[in-house]
């Protein structure tokens, strides 16, 4: 028996475990990524930007011989959040799984491409003198290791030829380790992991995905702007840009560094906000925020990709953004989010999912990527676009 006075406590999945979470923990730990690892807040400004609403798009769209619609789309994808924006206006908004308007939920890695524009920001400021600057030029903690050679341009684009593992399932890779030491909020912990990895390949010869080049891309922008990254994002683009809540960035320890590649929280229609801001080239009531021509060059393919070998179906890589074979612009996070900006038919679309990680996804009997790629072209046809192709 216990002396301590008996109190409600939530139970919550542990850290290290929130890449390889069954089903029934993922809506509740994708919900409260706040509780589960230390955050730093990206305030919202004094004024919020409404999105008007226009008319209901009604979207079918067929797989595997069946037709379907939105609310098949919501139940056989594990879909929480949908919302799409067409020429500024919410066409379409659903809530599941226990989602609310106010709900901050995991990015995942879409917010490396949310870190990655910021890089726009410090650039436009200044403070970033170019992308063919050095990253250890930024970051002395990283001299004398791999990253001696790695450009920002590198950081950008995955292709730093640092060796990573990307592997979920293996809970010995370097995502996991990763994942590990944000559970266990050691302090210095990411970047001493990112310190020790040996180099590959050349800079700049290869794509590789590796979340840990966005921690650097991010520590990178923290040190250029002289300020955390949060605060960055809140002054440049959360406050400017009208966001109706605040959001927030995770954090590698209690008061530590932001992690810029993924499990920040963001609320449905902020995602759609951000897409927004891209789709407007950056600009803000006039204000140029992003450097003239910064969206395009994020939104082209700097990489051509293999659509079959990676789970998008992108066709290639941007700044941190994938190419959809549409030429959509694509922030792509685990377990089903993404934030879909085509630039030439005015359309965001924005999905915060929980698709079942292995061993568990066997049994839905469903590929979920292909599902999401049908739902947006039948997107697209309601609109009228007929999947029309962005610059």
């Amino acid at each position: 028996m216990s002396d301590a006075i008996a109190r409600p406590v939530a139970c919550l999945p542990a850290g290290e475990d929130f890449l390889l979470l069954p089903p029934s923990q993922q809506p509740h730990a994708y919900a409260n990524v706040d509780r589960i690892f230390a955050t730093r807040p990206i305030l919202r400004g004094p004024r919020m930007r409404a999105l008007p609403r226009g008319a209901e798009i009604v979207a079918r769209y067929r797989v595997g011989g069946r037709d379907l619609g939105i609310a098949d789309y919501m139940r056989r994808a594990n879909v929480a959040g949908l919302i799409v924006l067409s020429e500024g206006q919410i066409v379409l908004e659903r809530y599941g799984l226990g989602l609310t308007e106010a709900t901050r939920w995991s990015t995942m890695s879409t917010v490396k491409s949310l870190t990655s524009t910021l890089v726009g920001v410090a650039l436009r400021q200044g403070r970033i003198g170019s992308l063919e600057d050095s990253v250890a030029g930024y970051l002395p903690a990283l001299r004398g290791s791999a990253y001696d050679a790695v450009k920002v341009r590198h950081l950008l684009t995955m292709s730093s030829g640092v060796r990573w593992s990307e592997d979920y399932t293996d809970r010995n890779s370097d995502v996991n380790r990763y994942s590990k030491s944000l559970g266990d909020k050691v302090p210095g912990g990411v970047l001493a992991l990112m310190r020790s990895l040996p180099p590959e390949a050349p800079p700049g010869t290869r794509f590789s995905y590796c979340t840990g080049d966005t921690y650097v891309l991010g520590c990178l922008v923290s040190a250029a702007m002289g300020e955390p990254l949060a605060e960055t994002m809140s002054r440049s683009i959360w406050a400017p840009a009208g966001m109706e809540f605040d959001a927030y960035y995770t954090l590698e320890s209690d008061g530590g560094q932001e992690i810029g590649g993924s499990r920040a929280g963001i609320a449905l229609r902020d995602f759609a906000r951000f897409g927004q801001f891209i789709l407007d080239d950056g600009i803000v009531d006039g204000r140029r925020i992003l450097p003239q021509g910064w969206v395009a060059d994020a939104g082209s393919r700097h990489f051509d990709l293999d659509p079959a070998t990676n789970s998008y179906g992108a066709v290639g890589y941007g700044y941190s953004w994938w190419i959809d074979p549409d030429g959509a612009m694509v922030a792509v996070g685990f377990a089903g989010q993404s934030i879909y900006v085509n630039r030439a038919a005015g359309v965001v679309i924005v999905t915060l999912a929980c698709w079942p990680q292995p061993p568990y996804a066997a049994a839905y009997g469903i590929d979920f990527g292909a599902e999401r790629r049908a739902f947006h072209r039948a997107v697209l046809a309601a609109l009228g676009q007929g999947g029309a192709a962005a610059p």
